[in-house]
């Protein structure tokens, strides 16, 4: 079951929501998804994750593939019971993942051969593997396998990578259709830093035909404003009848920006490696709270956030937390940022209903101004 259908529509941007219908429930867009690398959000349970509003969380194929691995998985018929997650759930393909950890990486037009990162184990990942993992974890959105060029690359390594991305499609393509009833599959634009092989890879996939589209090969490196550029280029022209996805973006502001310009859903592992490093976001931006100036702060995090961290404790008490290394300060913290984001993507689905995305946006920014 996969259905989705745009509610409203920003006269002033190109900002949208819709709604996503998934075996595992609907989610309403724009939506921003939790990585729950190993099955888990760092720290938090799945009703914490329930009760912040978490609607999608992603799983990590390469991860979850080399542990626990698929054999132990199956027993549960999938990562939603494993994990006791109910929701829906996207798993990514892999190949993100290869290119960034994997030891003595090799890629063809067959596949990739690389070395477990864990325990130097061989392995390799074809477009039909990637989309036998995913369909063995049960995935709700399954990712196609993609070629990502590292920032920087030259205009030919980028084709290359582009055209091994393209022929990669269209073999996940045939697997899932040999197998319905496995998930609902999207296609990744790639093209690097180059809008005509952005267009490019945009026509080619869509003749194939996907239910959904992502953005990828985006924060691997470049400056942010070429970033928001190629966002900007890339995302208006997607289907409009498609969701739209922007994979591994970003901060708040990436999240406003983009919206703008008509992403439906978003994932990063931001809120919650943060949390870890001490980085805890509020309506005035990002505080440290390992900072000095936190030592005998009475006040919460965030006056105006009703998150369980903020209703119920200081920047002191999470400052000595930690300083002390305890625990409990990285679940304290995730759970702040996690509820940050997500109500933050509620506000925005909130504006575009009632047609004020622009004053909203005026209104984020001006508390960052402060």
């Amino acid at each position: 079951m996969f259905k989705f259908t745009v509610t409203s529509k920003s006269t002033e941007t190109n900002a949208r929501t819709g709604v996503i219908e998934t075996n595992h429930g609907s989610i309403k867009t724009p939506v921003f998804m939790p990585v729950g690398t190993l099955g888990s959000v760092k720290s938090l349970s799945p009703e914490e994750l329930i009760f912040m509003g978490v609607q999608i969380i992603l799983g990590n194929t390469y991860h979850l593939y080399l542990r626990p691995g698929c054999e132990v998985i199956d027993k549960f018929s999938g990562l939603h019971d494993f994990m006791n997650w109910q929701r829906p759930i996207l798993t990514d393909s892999g190949g993100f993942q290869v290119y960034s950890l994997a030891k003595l990486r090799k890629i063809n037009d067959d596949g990739v051969a690389f070395q477990s990162h864990i325990d130097g184990s061989k392995h390799f990942l074809t477009p039909e593997k990637s989309m036998e993992i995913q369909f063995s974890l049960g995935s709700d959105i399954v990712m196609c396998l993609d070629d990502v060029a590292p920032y920087p690359s030259d205009k030919n390594k980028t084709l290359e990578s582009l055209e091994r991305t393209i022929k990669w499609a269209l073999r996940c393509k045939q697997v899932w259709e040999q197998k319905p009833g496995n998930g609902t599959l999207f296609g990744i634009v790639q093209g690097g830093m180059y809008t005509d092989l952005r267009e490019k890879s945009l026509e080619e996939l869509t003749k194939i035909d996907f239910q959904g589209y992502a953005v990828g090969g985006l924060s691997v490196g470049e400056p942010k404003e070429l970033m928001m550029e190629l966002g900007a280029f890339t995302l208006p022209k997607l289907p409009q009848n498609k969701p739209r996805y922007v994979m591994g973006v970003g901060t708040p502001e990436d999240l406003v920006e983009l919206t703008a310009n008509g992403c439906d859903m978003f994932d990063c592992v931001m809120p919650s490696r943060n949390a870890r490093n001490g980085q805890l976001f509020t309506k005035n931006g990002t505080i440290n709270i390992n900072n000095t100036c936190h030592k005998d702060d009475t006040e919460p995090v965030d006056s105006q956030c009703n998150c369980y961290t903020c209703s119920n404790y200081s920047r002191a008490y999470l400052r000595h937390l930690y300083k002390s290394r305890e625990l409990l300060a990285y679940r304290l913290n995730t759970i702040h940022n996690i509820y940050y984001y997500t109500s933050l993507m509620k506000k925005m689905r909130e504006a575009i209903k009632q047609n004020k995305f622009e004053e909203f946006k005026k209104d984020f920014y001006s508390y960052r101004a402060k």
